[in-house]
């Protein structure tokens, strides 16, 4: 969902056809003459790092899931659960955590999984200088290591989050002597993984095979997982009905195809929302009468059917309904209502082609999506400019730019995606340090509420109203991240934006 599509370009010269590492191989994929239960993956994206330090919390972390455990993961139900740690506990205030991790764990490169190298990755990854993961750690104030298998997180405040927040997208701890020269980590990665890699040639494939340590290697029904970006679009649907990928991601737009070649189209959940993104602290957003006219001037029904091709929903906030977090108060605060946004900006003193409603609308890629938003906000008055900027992100999370469109996979921590988008040093707040003492007294309340007390989703839901209502962000679809499989590979988790492999198999042709 995230619209960043992050290429590294190290190692071109070591580009290879994708199709030349499996020319060998038979029609399961598997190097000819064996019984390997081998698995294509294709993806439209590739990680720009194998250090999650570094690559941070997109979709692509699922790539990196593949080589690297947390320390908790996450069900289907959005719970945390055991990780490399079994256990975990609180102390009586909140404002501690102590996971036990379990014995005798290993990482690829055969250091141990201890706590030693928990406080080393949460270090690193608090203090690097190019960590995009920082910002989402400011509640660890300190990492004790008690003994090799405990380790203590001593926090700045009660935040009884943290089980969820180091749930596989933030948490994939390194072997610590591998993170002793992070560089390394960027092609060569080294964790304790379901699987091990072979060879990373980025632009081109990644190989993995099996990893016999890990803990949950029982579980574990592939012997070989191929990765691989690159392949034209046109050509994704058409790859997975001959057999030369099982699993591919595709968009909405390929559905139709996908389910004419017999190809399972899985649609997976996720925790997340698109955005059309907005700075209050640039004219002419700084005027709120100009926010709240945009708020009616946006036809999220037109945006659902032409993006989505119907495929998920209209939204006003960042969770999908059934989500804890989800306020149905925050259902739709700002129908789509183009002549009351008119008549918002006329009581305000604008006029029609007025010049104080040009504004830049800075995007990182072409997409139907920002045509049709640019042209509701021209119904109404507002002249939004398109400009792609390949180097979007930049400006975007300096809050430098005026409007933009955003797009994010969600977090395992509610509270977690609340402060990155409405927080005043969120992320995603392209207003921040913009924020409401409302949203800022509620998402405390939550945090600081245990996940079993009855009250937690009263509190969640109490923060998500503050803060839909009160910054200016304005939310427009979600939908679910689509991919095409062979119907040889079993079902995939449904766990909300994560892809798991344990207990998938693959049939035999």
């Amino acid at each position: 969902m995230n619209p960043i599509s992050r290429r590294t370009l190290l190692g071109a010269s070591l580009s290879v056809p994708v199709l030349a590492g499996l020319a060998a191989c038979g029609a399961s994929g598997s190097p000819a003459g064996s019984s390997t239960a081998t698995v294509r993956w294709v993806s439209s994206s590739e990680p720009y790092s194998w250090d999650l330090v570094v690559q941070g919390s997109g979709f692509q972390y699922n790539q990196l899931a593949l080589v690297y455990t947390s320390l908790t993961t996450i069900n289907e139900k959005g719970e945390a659960q055991p990780g490399l740690a079994e256990t975990w506990k609180y102390n009586s205030k909140g404002d501690e955590i102590t996971f036990s991790l379990r014995k005798g764990l290993t990482f690829t490169d055969g250091s141990p999984v201890n706590a030693s190298a928990v406080k080393a990755y949460i270090s690193r990854a608090q203090k690097q200088a190019n960590s995009a993961i920082a910002g989402d750690l400011t509640s660890i104030k300190e990492v004790v290591a008690e003994s090799d298998t405990d380790v203590t997180f001593r926090l700045a405040q009660v935040d009884y989050q943290i089980p969820l927040l180091l749930g596989q997208r933030i948490a994939a701890i390194t072997s610590e002597e591998a993170g002793k020269t992070p560089d390394g980590l960027t092609t060569k990665p080294v964790g304790h993984g379901p699987f091990r890699a072979l060879e990373i040639v980025p632009g081109a494939h990644a190989y993995f095979e099996k990893n016999p340590d890990y803990y949950d290697a029982a579980n574990i029904f592939i012997d070989r997982l191929e990765l691989s970006w690159g392949i034209d679009a046109a050509s994704v649907v058409s790859s997975v009905q001959t057999g030369v990928y099982d699993f591919a991601d595709v968009v909405a737009s390929q559905v139709q195809a996908a389910e004419a070649a017999k190809l399972d189209v899985i649609e997976h959940p996720v925790n997340s929302a698109q955005n059309l993104s907005i700075n209050a602290n640039k004219a002419p957003f700084t005027d709120p009468a100009v926010v709240e006219a945009v708020r009616y001037a946006i036809n999220r029904d037109e945006l659902l059917t032409k993006v989505n091709f119907g495929r998920g929903w209209t939204t006003s906030q960042p969770f999908p309904p059934g989500h804890i977090a989800y306020d149905p108060e925050s259902a739709d605060p700002w129908p789509y209502d183009p002549a009351k946004a008119k008549q918002i900006l006329a009581d305000a003193g604008y006029t029609e082609n007025d010049p104080r409603l040009e504004v830049p609308f800075v995007v990182s890629a072409p997409a139907a999506a920002n045509e049709i938003i640019q042209a509701q906000l021209a119904a109404i008055g507002i002249k939004a400019t398109i400009k792609v900027d390949t180097n979007w992100q930049t400006p975007f999370f300096a809050k430098d730019l005026v409007l933009s469109t955003y797009g994010t996979t969600g977090r395992e921590s509610p509270v977690q995606t609340l402060t990155a988008h409405f927080g005043p040093k969120g992320p995603l707040n392209l207003s921040g340090p913009f924020t409401s003492k409302e949203f800022q007294q509620r998402v405390a309340v939550a945090r600081e509420t245990p996940l079993e007390d009855p009250d937690y989703a009263k509190n969640l839901q109490a923060a998500t109203r503050a803060g839909v209502r009160d910054t200016p962000t304005v939310f427009t679809i979600g939908g679910p991240t689509l991919f095409a499989k062979t119907t040889r590979l079993a079902a995939i988790p449904p766990i909300p934006g994560q892809i798991h492999w344990t207990g998938v198999k693959i049939q035999a042709d």
